[in-house]
């Protein structure tokens, strides 16, 4: 299985890497990962692929059934060879997005305390759908509390627990849409907050900053109503 490097630094952009294999479909394997493949309502990393005498942009970043985690081709043209040597690149300013708007969907969740039903994350602004009958009295009052959360600054760490332990503690779990990254034994849990100023704990698999601080200012955009109870709550950066 590919080693998953963005997962022991988030931040890092570049990294050498060698071709364990070749999808049907023209996908690259790579025996170590930066690319962050799709997951979550997280979009898959893009980015370049480097070797000697070759360059190929990649589009998106998918798991394989078996898990694997493969890297798309933009276009059609000349792939690097199984037992190649490359160097991997992202596509830094749209992951550094994706993490920042990752880590304010964890603030909404903190700010709107209802069931989260789905939501999605691009570069430019991300979305919660929560299990909210009834819209919110006052939508500015929502947004000033996001972002006195992100002016606290606040250190995001993680934590593992097993499956037994997630299972023991159903309530860390926010989503109703999409089930914690379980199967392997553990969980990944991200904490927001430290000892007494931590203020959210949840199982995901995704990317983050360091510090609330680095998002910046929000917005809130139009409150949406989605089906009988659902409403959908979206974020954008302010500008």
């Amino acid at each position: 299985m590919t080693e998953i490097l963005w997962m022991e630094n988030a931040y890092r952009k570049m990294a050498p890497a060698k071709v364990a294999g070749m999808t049907d479909e023209g996908g690259i394997i790579l025996d170590q990962s930066l690319f962050y493949a799709q997951g979550g309502g997280q979009p898959g990393d893009s980015g370049v692929l480097d070797w000697d005498g070759g360059r190929i942009r990649i589009a998106t970043t998918l798991k394989s059934r078996a898990g694997e985690i493969v890297l798309v081709p933009a276009e059609d043209s000349q792939l690097p060879q199984v037992g190649a040597h490359v160097e991997q690149r992202l596509d830094w300013d749209r992951r550094y997005a994706h993490m920042k708007i990752h880590t304010a969907l964890h603030l909404l969740s903190v700010v709107i305390p209802l069931p989260v039903t789905g939501g999605a994350i691009s570069a430019e602004k991300g979305r919660l759908d929560f299990n909210m009958p009834e819209p919110p009295e006052d939508k500015l009052i929502l947004q000033g509390q996001l972002n006195a959360l992100i002016d606290r600054n606040l250190k995001i760490t993680e934590d593992w627990i097993t499956d037994e332990e997630l299972a023991a503690n159903p309530a860390l779990v926010k989503t109703m849409s999409v089930k914690p990254p379980v199967g392997s034994g553990r969980v990944r849990l991200i904490r927001i907050g430290e000892g007494a100023g931590q203020i959210d704990l949840q199982p995901c698999g995704g990317t983050h900053v360091n510090y609330t601080g680095e998002i910046g200012k929000l917005a809130l955009g139009k409150i949406e109503k989605k089906g009988r109870q659902n409403r959908r709550v979206s974020v954008t950066f302010a500008t």
